[in-house]
């Protein structure tokens, strides 16, 4: 099965929406929740993993290069308020800087980055015909900004490329102080609000033009039918999910950063939330080697 406006076909195309739907909101709950760092290494190397198989090593490298720096800036930003821990690095003037508190950021930077991609590889996967076939009938408001917001995220980050790109243009004879470079970002922000803002009224006229909200109940065209494979794939899923509930919270109750840090060992309850993660990409290996027969 093609995937839905021109976009690369992935292996949840065999499914009915709910099943990627459904997956995506456990393991971004999982990568939300469980404050770990065995489980966030594991949720972000398969987050990464997968972003290269749909959009392709550049595309995610690219991603990388401004997703990463966040563990970074987060881990060296969080002993900066959160002076707190045990087994102490270094000191700037009366600032101790401690080694559980630097931990303990780089995991909260790690957890952004792991939700960002996730979000990220979602939005691939689960194109707008997607989502209005899931929630158009039942949730036509949930539906429709939900297809809204995975167009307009997209589109306003290229915008703010373009835009940037013209200022650039515009200022490349001069150099540009700090000062300069201030002002040239508060453009970019008015004039992508602008854009936004005159983009959402001519959108919400040609829907009123179209009539949405003239019945309380809208018509919906179906392409997706649940079938059984679908349901026993939801089955696994909410099999898989239930186990690695109750292992991530024997693991997270178990592990503490402060007032010290606990010591990771090898644990046989890492083994269901990796097989979780990295479903997806078993599913595009089955895939492939079906058509390269």
């Amino acid at each position: 099965m093609l995937g839905s406006g021109g976009a690369k076909p992935t292996a949840f195309d065999r499914y009915h929406p709910a099943v990627a739907f459904s997956y995506f909101a456990c393991v971004l709950a999982f990568g939300m929740a469980a404050m770990q760092p065995v489980y966030l290494a594991l949720s972000l190397a398969a987050a990464l993993s997968y972003s290269i198989v749909l959009r392709g090593v550049r595309a995610t490298l690219r991603t990388a290069l401004w997703q990463m720096p966040l563990i970074l800036v987060m881990a060296v930003a969080n002993p900066l308020f959160s002076a707190m821990g045990s087994t102490e690095l270094f000191r700037i003037g009366l600032r101790a800087f401690y080694l559980e508190s630097l931990v303990f950021g780089a995991c909260m930077g790690a957890m952004l980055a792991c939700v960002l991609l996730w979000f990220s590889n979602a939005s691939r996967v689960l194109s707008s015909d997607k989502v209005m076939a899931l929630f158009g009938n039942a949730a036509p408001t949930i539906g429709l900004m939900l297809s809204m917001a995975m167009r307009l995220v997209p589109q306003f980050m290229r915008r703010g490329a373009t835009v940037g790109d013209v200022q650039r243009a515009c200022t490349s004879a001069r150099a540009m102080g700090l000062r300069e470079g201030a002002r040239s970002q508060l453009r970019l922000t008015s004039v992508l609000m602008g854009w936004g803002m005159e983009d959402s009224l001519e959108t919400a006229d040609a829907m009123r033009a179209r009539g949405w909200g003239a019945r309380a109940r809208r018509t919906t065209y179906r392409r997706c039918r649940f079938r059984a494979r679908d349901g026993a794939a939801l089955g696994v899923l909410a099999a898989l999910a239930a186990l690695n509930a109750a292992l991530a919270y024997v693991a997270c109750t178990q592990f503490h950063f402060y007032p010290t840090l606990s010591a990771l060992t090898v644990w046989w309850g890492y083994v269901p939330f990796a097989v979780l993660v990295f479903a997806p990409l078993a599913l595009e290996a089955r895939e492939r080697a079906r058509w390269t027969r």
